[in-house]
């Protein structure tokens, strides 16, 4: 791994990705997060890869309006629902079903749980993004408040920095990115984990 590497991501107007806080759908509006990662990172693949076959609409002039459109699409396989989409599982059975349904069957995906060791997922995060692949994040509880906007919440890692000892995370998510500090993002202090899903793209 590099010192510090991050993808290349979207603007949408003057928004860093998509925004959840667009959804006019109730349902997407509270807890569509697990679709939207899931578009954004298909957004992000289709630029990094040069895979314009990804993302329905036009990559060149991206719209919140197609923007929306694509996200309705995969509320379809990631359904909104009262306790979230809480474990990884669940999560890829709906964005593989996603891919088979439009045809792109050179994606796979495997689950990370976050009750792996930390530095198992700072290796697999950092030879995702090193590869040019965004990774899905699942962050349930957290003992530690300073992650409270992110409790119960899918959002997508597009780079990493080593900063002395510690590994911090880029993510993107409602339109903004954040630097985490990925060791203490990871050990939640819960029982119940979330973790990462990881992408592969093989030949067709």
């Amino acid at each position: 791994m590099t010192e510090k590497k991050e993808l290349a991501y979207f603007q949408i107007g003057s928004s860093f990705g998509g925004n959840q806080r667009w959804m006019t759908d109730p349902w997407m509006h509270i807890g569509g997060c697990a679709a939207l990662t899931s578009c954004d990172a298909l957004i992000c693949l289709a630029l990094q890869k040069n895979r314009p076959e990804l993302y329905p609409y036009d990559l060149v002039h991206m719209t919140k309006k197609d923007y929306k459109k694509f996200a309705m699409s995969m509320k379809l396989y990631l359904r909104p629902r009262n306790s979230g989409i809480k474990d990884l599982d669940t999560y890829i059975e709906g964005f593989r079903n996603y891919l088979e349904d439009v045809e792109v069957t050179d994606i796979q995906m495997r689950g990370l749980s976050g009750h792996e060791d930390p530095a198992e997922a700072k290796a697999a995060i950092c030879a995702q993004i090193d590869a040019g692949i965004p990774v899905p994040y699942l962050m349930l509880k957290h003992q530690d408040k300073q992650f409270d906007f992110f409790d119960w919440h899918w959002f997508l890692i597009i780079g990493y920095e080593q900063r002395g000892d510690a590994c911090y995370i880029k993510a993107a998510t409602y339109g903004e990115p954040h630097w985490l500090p990925l060791e203490r993002l990871w050990d939640t202090g819960q029982e119940e984990k979330g973790g990462i899903v990881l992408l592969e793209m093989n030949a067709a």
